[in-house]
């Protein structure tokens, strides 16, 4: 059930049965020659629209643009900085607990985005505390990062080994294959690509890894991994939502 093609009267009705709302959260940067500037942002809101049909959750509209600075070096990144992401996200939450929800699972799709979603989440706690909101206490928030998912990770493996990397990865861009398999990019790849290390600013990036990558081989991708990669998160963090939601 999606939030943004339901009435008001359908969320209080579903408020009625449920605190519980899935929120996908992206990013939009760059992801090498052939991945494309909103993997993560596409990546998040699919995986998030198939665990809530599996759930029959709410969900809330993408957050596409995260904490995304030390890609800005390249052409098309967007992103906000870290007080601002914690404003944003700060502000979803506080308008939807006014409306009677109190579970806010994150579905996550890009790494850079976890340490100020965690600092959100602290900042906001208190901030509802403040406004003495009734069951302020009661809310919860929770990221899941779909790509950390322990059957995703193992099927990453799998099929692409030390060439999965950690940016602009073969899994990632075979989900956005499978999602959009009519804007597939090709381009060439060379073999030489520089490995995961410490992250700076966004000159120190690009000059450290001038295409893009982390260590990774997207041309090693397809739609058919993707369809895996997605069916194997969206049965994870379904799992992973229920347990959530029901407390245990």
């Amino acid at each position: 059930m999606l939030l943004h093609l339901s009435t008001w009267q359908e969320v209080e009705a579903y408020l009625e049965h449920s605190q519980g709302i899935i929120l996908p959260i992206g990013s939009t940067e760059q992801h090498g020659p052939t991945g494309l500037i909103g993997t993560d942002a596409i990546c998040a809101e699919a995986v998030s629209g198939g665990v809530g049909d599996a759930v029959k959750a709410m969900v809330a509209p993408t957050i596409s643009v995260g904490m995304a600075l030390h890609h800005t070096a390249f052409p098309g990144t967007i992103s906000l900085r870290p007080s601002t992401m914690i404003q944003v996200v700060g502000d979803y939450i506080t308008c939807l607990v006014k409306a009677g929800f109190r579970k806010f699972y994150f579905i996550n799709g890009h790494g850079g985005n976890v340490a100020t979603l965690k600092a959100a989440f602290s900042e906001t706690y208190i901030y509802l505390e403040d406004l003495q909101i009734s069951d302020a206490s009661l809310v919860q928030c929770h990221v899941a990062n779909w790509f950390m998912c322990g059957s995703v990770y193992k099927l990453a493996h799998d099929l692409y080994g030390k060439e999965e990397g950690s940016h602009a990865t073969p899994s990632e861009v075979a989900l956005t294959q499978y999602i959009y398999p009519e804007v597939i990019k090709t381009a060439p790849l060379s073999p030489e690509v520089n490995k995961e290390g410490k992250i700076y600013g966004a000159t120190d990036f690009r000059r450290r890894y001038p295409d893009g990558r982390m260590g990774s081989n997207p041309g090693l991708a397809t739609p058919e991994h993707g369809k895996q990669f997605y069916d194997l998160a969206v049965k994870e963090l379904s799992a992973g939502y229920l347990e959530f939601l029901n407390g245990t």
